[in-house]
This record gives structure tokens, sequence and C-alpha cells, in this order.
């Protein structure tokens, strides 16, 4: 049954997905807390990428799949929704879409519009890139917009996410580990925040392999929550509040968004 509220509770899962399905369909029933609205795992949850460049391909499915059935399985028996990553089938066999899937109280998919093909990495040589359409759904009576990893680096699509009413962003990761990659992951992350006054709930893989830092933040640039790098052997779940109020406030603070001149 679907309800409005002007606050939505999130829980940010900062957790690593192996390159087996059956153990990260388990982690999601496993690591999903009670008693929030919004449970958000990284991108790529149901099998890890693997090695570089390695054909991802035998490990996509349906969106009436293993992995997605199971995610609404999990998000019936928390009362809420669940979103989290996967590798879905396409209409290449040999390149899946990157996806995120949402089950519970909403039901939706995004697939990842901008491919990772940068710092070294060749993404679409595996995956197909989505529709260039903003995917917004509504959870709760929130407007929530997706977006995966690389699309942060892309200011554009945050604002069409926002233009088409987005409240709160949630941007599932796996954001690999660098040189000054925290430091783009953390600025991005806020710069999307502040200059669309919008939430957004970044959710990353942990290290060593990506940079976690999962965070919260709010539509003035304040980091709500955040975790560290984090550890691929141990999992971290952060909850915390969105709420109403502190999103008009901070539009009537920074009315940016009506002040622009297109």
């Amino acid at each position: 049954m679907s309800h409005t509220t002007e606050r939505l509770r999130l829980a940010l899962v900062q957790a690593a997905s192996g390159i087996e399905p059956d153990d990260n369909r388990a982690e999601l029933d496993r690591l999903a807390p009670d008693g929030c609205d919004l449970v958000v795992f990284p991108e790529a949850f149901a099998r890890d990428f693997g090695e570089a460049g390695s054909d991802v391909s035998p490990y996509a499915e349906p969106l009436d799949g293993p992995f997605a059935t199971e995610v609404g399985r999990v998000a019936a028996a928390r009362g809420g929704t669940v979103v989290a990553g996967m590798f879905e089938r396409s209409a290449d066999p040999a390149r899946p879409f990157n996806t995120l899937v949402v089950r519970g109280r909403a039901e939706a998919a995004y697939r990842k519009m901008h491919l990772y093909d940068s710092f070294g990495y060749r993404e679409s040589d595996r995956l197909t890139a989505g529709p260039t359409e903003p995917t917004v759904v509504e959870i709760d009576g929130w407007r929530v917009g997706l977006m995966t990893c690389y699309d942060l680096r892309f200011p554009e699509l945050t604002r069409r996410l926002v233009d088409a009413g987005a409240e709160l962003v949630v941007v599932p990761a796996a954001w690999v580990a660098g040189a000054r990659k925290v430091h783009h992951w953390r600025t991005l992350v806020i710069a999307r925040a502040i200059e669309n006054t919008v939430y957004v709930a970044a959710v990353g893989q942990p290290a060593p392999r990506y940079t976690g830092h999962s965070m919260l933040v709010d539509p003035l640039g304040e980091v709500l929550v955040e975790a560290g790098p984090g550890d691929a052997g141990e999992a971290e779940v952060l909850t915390a509040e969105v709420d109403r109020t502190t999103l008009a406030a901070a539009r009537r603070t920074n009315p940016s968004l009506a002040n622009r001149r297109l």
C-alpha cells in the first residue's frame, strides 16, 4: 500500500559484491535493515564486474530473474523499497545493461546511461548504454531520481532529474579506487546536491578495489552521514532521514533553480 510521508528514512548499504551470484542474493536479506523506507545497495551488487574488461554477459538476468525477485522479496519483508544494481539482459546477448532495479512500494529499472569509458576502462566494450531519458520514481510520495556511478560526472543528468521533479537523487556506485578518486567522488556528490538544491544519497562498494565513502548530502551541501573507505570483508550500513522541511528551506535560501536564465 502506497503512502506519502514528509520524511523518508534511508539505509545506505556499503558492501562488496562477490563473483558468486547466490552469495550476493543472500547478502540482500542479511544486510537490509528493518524500519527504513528506502534501502540502497551499490552498483553491480548482483555480481561484481570481476577482472577489468571481463565478460559479464553470462551473469545477466531478466528483470523477473532470481536477483530482482529476491530484491522484491526483501523489500516486501521489510515493508519498504530496495534499490540494487545488476546486469540485465539486453537485445545484444554479449553486452547487457548495467541496471538499477527498484522493488517494493515502487517498481522501476534504470539502465546506466553513461558507461565508464574513462581512466583506462572501456565499460562500453562489455555493456550496452541505456536510454537517455531520465528515470524518476515515486517512493512514498517522494520523487526519487536514479543515476549510476559514472553518471555523477555529468551535471546535466542530475539537473534533468531535478527538472523532472526529483527531490532525492540516489547514486549506487562501484567507484574504482585510485589517485584523486575519493576527492572526485566527494566533490561531485556534494556539488550535485548544492547546485540542484536536492538530497543526494551516494552508495559505493568499499575498498580496496573501490573507494567506499557512501554518503547522504542535504540540499545545501551538508554531509549528514558518511562512511569511510570500508573493507570488502565487512559491510557498513548508514541510516539517516530526508525531510521536506529542510528541502523547502534550502530552496528558499538558495533559489538558484528559480533564478536560472536559459
